[in-house]
């Protein structure tokens, strides 16, 4: 369902107000008066939260983040605080940065404090897109997980331990769907022991429905005009979150997928050792000089759009972390062109941009005279514009992660890991001589192809797709100056080198580069850009062979790693059982980069306990136990 923006109004006392559903957004006695007294105090805040390592905190209506704001302020000033604030919240109609920019400076003008979280959660706004955006605030300690769509859906779709709700919307009499009992028992499913609960509400349907849910509830003084307010209790046992006993990581592998969950763990505090037979990062299939950001939309948007359109947004917000440390990656956010192959696939790109009406700096359907003028060259098809989207050089971003939290991360390269094996409460990394290379109570398999060589890995498909890249002599502002693909993919110059590709050749384990992919790759090009390969010769180009894991169904593999390789009767994926400490972060197959980022913060968060940054249905869909359950197929070229 797309989503629609909300429109910024004013009732005539100057309140944010939304005339679709006839309601203000915050009372008029004062948007900060009624988050402090009503959600802060109401849950005992921030009494609850001392001492804490982390509190997480459930919102219903997000509106104009103004409890949010609130919330963090009031934790930046206890110097008791927890020492992580988790925010997660929904939102139907989310604002354009704009209008919370308008609404967030005035709101500074009468309380200071706010002016730099306002700032900085508009500096992070998301693109506004279905799904759950994963923000990160205050040098990471506050987290943003903000849900894009319909409430019901969103807290349906999310596996978390709340410590405290804050039950906040249009009134029941003008969103009745906001304050359902489906609503009411999702929260509850969703509760901590002893989580409490706040709301302005004290409808008699409320407190009905929160008491048939599990909440105990109580009415208490309101804020402003309004007489009374509600609190609450869950009464029943709550989710428990089981914190790590050992913050101590091993990880095979310094490409984009084990530089990545290895920055995510050390942003953590986590102490984390890295192994890589190379003697750099990024040697391997994330070796090539340009890749390409960008998602792949769907008409039914599937999970491999979701988790495309998710990864990438949460790669460009982990680029400019990067950045902020000074951590400089190669990147230019230059634009992706995906022109359509004929005339039926353009109409379809065309069907989907209809159907979700994404944002515009997010992506947007061209013709094929404005795809053109866009590419600097005579297109045969319009498509799919990504402004936003670019390309990255992947052992920069490989560096940077690792150079990032080098505190925290030590590196051992030019060493091969011969044999693993588990002592009973460490894993250990063996050489061909037996001695230990590293030791770790928890183990992250990233290392791309090689996890097939490891027994312990045998219950996983996954594949050996090699990929050949051609490099083209090009000139510095020659077109195209963006990124175009079509079956294919094309970069712009790039320190005087376009790269042109690539090839996807299952079970193909020759690492020599090849003439006949080159002219496999000049073709694609010259599908992409009719006309631009008249004078190349294919023996006068440079290139790169890289051997990409894949999985068969195309989507990653992140999880814990299964101890069967069959089953022998039908099982429950969660009722599979796991090799202890034995993590997988792999199957990433043509998209290591848009990937990469989001699904370490993903392994990052199961290991530490924490919210997850993507939707239940879609953590299902890459837990690495998925092909026990259903037989492996062998997967396409990628498009």
């Amino acid at each position: 369902m797309p989503i629609i923006p909300a429109s910024l109004e004013f009732a005539a006392d100057g309140t944010p107000c939304s005339s679709v559903f006839g309601d203000i957004y915050h009372s008029s006695d004062g948007a900060l008066g009624q988050a402090r007294h009503v959600f802060l105090a109401g849950n005992d805040l921030p009494r609850r939260w001392q001492g804490r390592e982390r509190f997480v905190i459930v919102e219903t209506g997000f509106g104009l983040g103004l409890n949010l704001l609130a919330t963090w302020a009031a934790w930046r000033a206890d110097p008791r605080r927890a020492a992580r604030l988790h925010f997660v919240s929904c939102e139907l109609h989310p604002f354009r940065r704009e209008d919370l920019c308008t609404v967030h400076t005035a709101l500074a003008a009468q309380a200071p404090e706010i002016a730099p979280l306002a700032a900085a959660l508009q500096a992070r706004w998301p693109a506004l897109t279905p799904g759950l955006h994963h923000i990160h605030l205050d040098g990471e300690r506050v987290t943003l997980s903000l849900f894009l769509g319909d409430a019901a859906d969103g807290l349906a779709n999310m596996r978390l331990s709340a410590d405290a709700f804050f039950l906040d919307g249009f009134s029941p009499a003008k969103n009745p769907q906001l304050w359902s009992a489906r609503i009411f028992h999702l929260l509850a499913r969703l509760a901590a022991a002893e989580a409490t609960l706040a709301t302005w509400s004290v409808a008699g349907m409320v407190r009905e429905g929160l008491r048939r849910a599990g909440f105990d509830c109580d009415k208490a003084t309101g804020f402003g005009s309004k007489r009374q307010m509600l609190r609450g209790r869950y009464r029943g046992p709550g989710r428990h979150v089981t914190a790590p006993r050992h913050r101590q990581a091993l990880v095979l592998g310094a490409g984009v997928a084990g530089s990545s969950v290895a920055e995510r763990l050390a942003a953590r505090g986590w102490r984390v050792d890295v192994i890589d037979a190379a003697d750099q990062a990024g040697a391997g299939a994330s070796g090539n000089h340009a890749g390409v950001l960008r998602p792949l939309p769907s008409l039914d948007d599937n999970r491999l759009s979701r988790l495309t359109r998710a990864g990438t947004l949460y790669a460009l917000q982990h680029l400019a972390h990067l950045e902020e440390l000074g951590k400089r990656v190669r990147f230019d956010p230059c634009g992706v062109l995906h022109i359509a192959r004929d005339a039926l696939q353009e109409d379809k790109q065309r069907a989907v941009v209809e159907r979700h009406r994404p944002p515009a700096e997010h992506l947007r359907y061209v013709d094929r005279e404005q795809a053109s003028r866009i590419a600097g060259w005579p297109l045969a098809n319009g498509g799919w514009w990504f402004p936003s989207s670019g390309w990255v050089q992947p052992p920069s971003l490989c560096r940077a992660n690792l150079a990032a939290q080098a505190e925290r991360i030590h590196c051992h390269f030019g060493r091969t890991v011969a044999a693993l094996q588990h002592d009973g409460e460490h894993w250990l990394a063996l050489d061909a001589a037996g001695s230990v290379i590293a030791r770790a109570p928890e183990l992250i398999v990233a290392n791309g192809v090689g996890i097939r060589a490891l027994p312990q890995a045998q219950a996983l498909p996954v594949i050996s797709a090699r990929g050949q890249v051609s490099l083209l002599q090009a000139t510095d502002g020659a077109a195209p100056r963006v990124v175009v693909c079509r079956q294919g993919y094309v970069s712009p110059a790039i320190d005087g080198l376009r790269c042109a590709g690539a090839s996807f050749g299952v079970g193909d384990n020759d690492p020599a580069v090849r003439h006949a992919d080159h002219l496999q790759n000049l073709r694609k090009l010259e599908n992409i850009l009719p006309g631009y390969t008249q004078g190349l010769d294919p023996a006068a180009l440079g290139g790169r062979v890289g051997f990409r894991p894949a999985s068969p169904d195309r989507l990653p593999m992140v999880g814990a790693i299964p101890a069967p390789t069959r089953l022998d009767a039908p099982c429950a994926l969660d009722d599979i059982p796991r090799q202890t400490g034995l993590w997988v972060l792999s199957g990433f197959g043509s998209r290591g980069l848009v990937f990469a980022a989001l699904m370490g913060e993903t392994l990052a968060t199961m290991l530490n306990g924490e919210v997850l940054p993507i939707e239940h249905d879609l953590y299902e869909a890459i837990d690495p136990a998925r092909f026990l359950l259903r037989p492996p197929r062998t997967p396409r070229g990628e498009d």
